[in-house]
């Protein structure tokens, strides 16, 4: 005895009956119908879809040669546990994440090696006029944040960052919809046509980056991106020199679920502005698989100014490469109540102004 097959409405959702009146199967719900081919070769294109597939290799980095992290020093926060490299001519009193002060733990060694590293184009000058122009004209900006000694603070930190490589093949499965008016003077109509769409196709990502250190929140290492690969030198120590290095507290293998997050949210845009001339569309399902997966380890350079406004923590951050700028700012409640009120007196006496007026 063959199987009964039960099809449900594209457009409700709800269980189709055949119309022997329109040869077609029609929802009793809705009243949309379809023709039974189309909904089989329908429910035949989401019965082949897979899971998706996304395997990396990621040995990103190199071991250190002797004699290669001779005069490196390492700085342990007292607050946070974050660890700071940075050469013997370089001392660091504060970490540049919470801003609490660091103690030397000695030699730097162990972990790997960055196979690259942007080095800075902007000097801590540039960053202090950066954020100087981001806090002009913040009347209820807190005085803590003006302060010219705090300002002075800014570190240069170059970031970890783990870049992967990728080929993914992506199969997506659209439900299309077209809507047309028309009137024929006595009566409005609206005609619904939903549609099956697929596409199939590949796409190669290159230097997909995600931050390996916990202390810098992975959006706003985003929100400063882009960092230009174009200016990476292979890694040497010299470029240490006068600023702060981040030690990754997270690996490559530990990097991958944010690598798969940002690839498959990526892939799912690129082939989502394929389907066009639809009134609307929806994806149904879809997968990706991913071959070719590799990771590389880099240094990115951002300037970073860290403060606490009641009990709530403020980080400024500038992208070292291009001069990108981004923070949020909090507002001095007792200045806006000041604000406010003087607000408040200069409307009430225009009033009594405009009352004396026409009396």
């Amino acid at each position: 005895m063959s199987e009964i097959i039960e099809y449900k409405c594209p457009a409700c959702g709800g269980k189709l009956e055949f119309d022997s009146g329109v040869q077609k199967m029609k929802c009793p719900f809705c009243e949309s119908e379809f023709d039974v081919e189309s909904l089989k070769d329908h429910d035949e294109a989401l019965g082949t879809q897979k899971e998706d597939e996304m395997n990396w290799e990621t040995s990103a980095g190199s071991e250190w040669k002797d004699g290669e992290t001779e005069g490196m020093h390492i700085y342990t926060c007292k607050s946070c546990g974050g660890e700071i490299i940075t050469d013997s001519t370089t001392a660091a009193s504060k970490c540049p994440y919470c801003d609490n002060p660091v103690v030397m733990s000695g030699s730097f060694s162990g972990d790997l090696k960055p196979d690259y590293v942007i080095p800075f184009k902007f000097d801590k000058k540039a960053a202090k006029a950066a954020l100087n122009k981001h806090l002009e004209g913040r009347k209820l900006l807190p005085k803590v944040f003006k302060d010219q000694n705090h300002i002075d603070e800014i570190k240069g930190v170059y970031v970890p960052v783990w870049l992967f490589d990728a080929d993914v093949q992506a199969d997506m499965l659209y439900k299309g919809e077209k809507i047309r008016h028309w009137s024929d003077g006595s009566f409005n109509y609206t005609e619904r046509s939903y549609y099956s769409v697929q596409r199939e196709g590949n796409v190669r990502f290159e230097l997909v980056p995600v931050d390996g250190s916990t202390k810098m929140q992975d959006e706003l290492m985003e929100s400063i991106e882009p960092f230009d690969f174009k200016d990476a030198v292979d890694f040497q120590t010299a470029y240490l020199s006068g600023y702060l290095a981040d030690k990754y507290d997270v690996s490559a293998d530990e990097s991958i679920e944010r690598a798969n997050d940002r690839i498959k949210n990526t892939t799912e845009q690129v082939f989502a502005s394929t389907v066009n001339g639809y009134t609307s569309f929806n994806k149904e399902t879809g997968n990706i698989s991913l071959s070719n997966g590799k990771a590389k380890y880099a240094l990115y350079p951002v300037w970073i100014l860290n403060t606490s406004w009641e009990g709530n923590k403020y980080t400024f951050a500038m992208n070292g490469q291009t001069g990108k700028f981004v923070g949020d700012l909090p507002v001095d409640k007792s200045a806006a109540a000041k604000w406010f009120f003087g607000i408040a007196a200069c409307v009430t006496a225009v009033c009594f102004g405009l009352s004396f007026l026409i009396f």
